[in-house]
């Protein structure tokens, strides 16, 4: 009976509270983002901690901090605040000019550099009351449980074989090409294949101790390995890199052009025919049949769509 008796007690804009309030780390900031008075976030932080028996945020010097109980409660608030986000959204309807639901999109930044750019605009131009939040596809981050628990609405990336157990769209293939520096010596002379072999490359880091990238992946299935002398996380930084030493880049033609003009590289054909570079969207079966997830997609393919250009 005191289980119901609690869940009589809790609302929907009271987990809001919650939520906003651990995530601040401030009743002042959390007003602010709610668009309340201060002391109504006050009360409503006081009914949290009567309800959970927890005094939910403790001050730390000048800081306020959430406890351990704070802390589990704050993934499990933002899974209940994005069900009730959706639970209505698709019944009535998506309409992208009074929708006002978050979309959240994880990527990497192999992508062409104009692309979540482009991306971005286009969801705000048509969507304009929409949040869009970009995640980093980083190394430590499993992708597919983001995306089965609702917490992001597309993953955009490439993979030599992308994962079956989830909906897939194509979006674009890039030729393999190299960018080097302007006055690397290989524009003036070219090079057949040991020489890029033995010619110094720069890689992303693996995303994990072991890992090898599409690249790197291909030229094992020919028997063959690159020296790569150097290797950078940030790839978006990799091309600025290449511009001020001897360093190859080996990656799609879409990427490196991109740089041409703002850099002193030069796109050059690989001796290596490599097979082309595959983008994909991925998303989960919970959000196929989603008005609102179906939109996003027609808005990521549309981009891709207009990126192609080489």
């Amino acid at each position: 009976m005191r289980e119901q008796y609690l869940f009589d007690k809790i609302d929907l804009h009271l987990i809001r509270v919650l939520h906003t309030v651990l995530v601040e780390r401030s009743v002042s900031k959390a007003a602010i983002k709610l668009g309340m008075h201060q002391p109504a976030v006050s009360a409503a932080l006081k009914r949290l901690r009567d309800l959970s028996g927890d005094p939910l945020l403790v001050r730390s010097g000048g800081n306020m901090l959430p406890t351990d109980t704070a802390l589990r409660m704050v993934e499990p608030a933002a899974r209940i605040l994005r069900s009730a986000e959706a639970l209505f959204s698709d019944a009535r309807g998506f309409d992208p000019h009074t929708a006002t639901r978050t979309f959240r999109v994880m990527a990497n930044d192999y992508l062409d550099p104009l692309f979540l750019p482009r991306l971005v605009a286009r969801i705000k131009a048509e969507a304009p009351l929409c949040p869009i939040e970009v995640l980093p596809l980083s190394p430590d981050v499993h992708y597919q449980a983001h995306l089965a628990q609702g917490e992001v609405d597309l993953v955009i990336a490439n993979w030599p074989k992308p994962p079956e157990d989830l909906h897939l769209g194509r979006l674009f293939s890039d030729e393999v090409v190299c960018l080097v520096a302007r006055d690397h010596p290989v524009v003036r002379r070219g090079w057949d294949r040991d020489e890029w072999l033995a010619a110094e490359h720069i890689a992303p880091t693996p995303t994990f101790p072991g890992a090898k990238g599409v690249i790197d992946l291909q030229l094992d299935e020919m028997g063959l390995t690159r020296n790569v002398a150097a290797r950078c996380a940030h790839f978006s930084l990799i091309p600025d890199i290449v511009a001020s030493s001897l360093l190859v880049l080996t990656t799609g033609r879409q990427f490196c052009q991109r740089y041409v003009q703002r850099l002193p590289v030069v796109v050059l054909p690989c001796p290596i025919e490599f097979q082309p570079l595959n983008y994909y969207q991925l998303w989960h079966s919970r959000s196929h049949h989603s008005a609102a997830a179906v939109w996003l997609r027609q808005c990521v393919r549309g981009v891709a769509d207009s990126l192609r250009t080489y």
